[in-house]
């Protein structure tokens, strides 16, 4: 053997895990998405974007590891052990609480950047919004709390309709904590108000001919992922059934839908990021604080309004941050 061949060879055995430090220079992140890499490619390209801000690019200084739960939340506890078997750095959850609480029961040790609508002090993953605590970190969009003020706003609307219903995933632990403020303002606006169901895009179907047969006069659709990937879908049979609706993402509306009111979506995406290279850089997930999105977005669809017979309000016209033509 050679001399230089035989010092390489001590040197890697008298010190194993330098020798492994310096193979893993990369950090990983294991990423958890919802639904399929098509119908999340923009808010990919939104994380890539808050990761490249805090300058980290995808292949040239951080790896990330994909896994899709393609609609299926009773996958993720599967997708988090496989991130955790490939020795991730960091695993986001991003848009999911499903997601989030399969993290976090898996590892009390790897970061966790998380992204939800929920509040994540009430639904158990960190202890104060300040400092965390633990391994978890990341944004919320608190869009659980607008879902009385969509409902005025869709009343303002369509102010003859009597009968109202708000569609919800029952398989989402968040479901319950997004109801109960929705009774309460039903009430003050004398509206009935029924709750209706929807485990996959498959039963959108029956949960429109169920708004028919109850004499619904407006939809408003919960916060979920499994409605914001189906958004296209949703807007589709809102415009078919001459359904009033309104949804918290733009993309409702501008897939046809009436109404959005909420936080941006991609900003919350990329928000995301700058979290997780944040984390990346050093941050520790218990002292870094959760961040609130601050920028709600008020979109009507013009177009649709006429089709549906509807006048566009001059106080909703006068707020809307976009009015699709």
């Amino acid at each position: 053997m050679r001399r230089r061949e035989f010092i390489i060879g001590a040197a890697l055995v008298a010190h194993p895990f330098t020798a492994r430090a310096q193979q893993r220079a990369m950090p990983v992140v294991g990423y958890l998405g919802a639904q399929s890499p098509e119908l999340w490619a923009s808010r990919v390209r939104a994380f890539r974007q808050g990761l490249n801000e805090t300058g980290y690019i995808e292949g040239q200084n951080v790896a990330i590891e994909y896994r899709w739960a393609e609609g299926h939340y009773d996958r993720y506890p599967a997708l988090v052990a496989d991130l955790i078997a490939r020795d991730v750095t960091l695993i986001v959850a991003a848009g999911s609480t499903p997601a989030i609480v399969a993290a976090k029961a898996a590892t009390s040790t790897i970061p966790i950047v998380f992204l939800t609508a929920a509040d994540p002090v009430q639904a158990g993953f960190v202890s104060s919004l300040n400092r965390p605590g633990g391994n978890l970190t990341g944004v919320t969009a608190l869009s659980l709390e607008l879902a009385p003020k969509q409902l005025e706003l869709l009343h303002q609307f369509v102010p003859t309709a009597k009968v109202v219903a708000l569609l919800l995933n029952p398989t989402n632990p968040i479901t319950e904590i997004q109801s109960k403020g929705m009774p309460e303002m039903a009430h003050r606006l004398g509206l009935d108000l029924h709750f209706l169901y929807a485990r996959t895009q498959s039963e959108f179907d029956s949960v429109f001919a169920s708004l028919v047969q109850l004499g619904v006069g407006g939809l408003v659709i919960g916060a979920e992922t499994l409605f914001s990937t189906g958004s296209d879908q949703l807007a589709a049979l809102s415009l078919r059934h001459a359904m009033p609706a309104i949804y918290q993402f733009r993309e409702f509306a501008a897939a046809g839908g009436l109404l959005s009111y909420g936080a941006s979506l991609l900003d919350a995406h990329r928000l995301t990021g700058v979290y997780a290279g944040k984390i990346l850089r050093g941050e520790k997930p218990a002292d870094f604080p959760v961040q609130q999105t601050t920028k709600l977005e008020l979109v009507v669809n013009l177009k649709t309004a006429k089709t549906l017979g509807l006048t566009v309000p001059p106080n909703l016209f006068a707020l809307a941050d976009e009015v699709i033509q």
